[in-house]
């Protein structure tokens, strides 16, 4: 793929690439900025290659992620993988309206598909790829994502009516 095609597919994909490096970094816009810049750099350097021009924004994605994922454990900000599936409680200051910070409550796997299905229209298949998970495992986190994120909202809009 000549320099140009890659262009192209960089501009075509900036906003939604910006968006997912951001939800990568815990939606910190300083480092989204800088995993996005390392990302495309990756990719004009030719250190990661598309092979298949069909699946140009899951292979954007997936070199985002892993761009994210080792500046995160640069800055000692990386959960354990038997972190990331405690039960998790609600924060007091977590505002109903905020879904940002709700999302943030989902553990990492559930949190990713979620996002990527809902906020990037993107398949679960696509997002497996992305995240290099089985098929059957996407489905089972996009489905405890959902319920999940409804039981969320809804404790929080519960502690919001009846003032904590």
């Amino acid at each position: 793929m000549n320099r140009s095609q890659l262009d192209h597919i960089l501009k075509a994909h900036h906003r939604d690439a910006y968006l997912w490096a951001r939800q990568c970094c815990s939606f910190e816009d300083e480092m989204a900025k800088d995993v996005l810049q390392q990302s495309y750099l990756k990719i004009l350097e030719g250190q990661a290659k598309l092979k298949d021009a069909s699946k140009a924004k899951t292979w954007l994605f997936s070199i985002i992620r892993y761009t994210a994922i080792d500046e995160l454990r640069k800055a000692g900000k990386v959960v354990s993988l038997m972190d990331s599936y405690d039960p998790i409680e609600i924060i007091e200051e977590v505002d109903g309206t905020n879904y940002e910070e709700i999302i943030k409550l989902l553990p990492e796997m559930q949190r990713e598909v979620i996002l990527m299905v809902f906020y990037h229209q993107m398949t679960i298949a696509q997002s497996a790829e992305i995240l290099q998970i089985g098929l059957g495992t996407a489905r089972t986190h996009y489905d405890r994502g959902k319920k999940k994120l409804k039981e969320l909202i809804t404790k929080v809009q519960i502690q919001e009516e009846y003032g904590k």
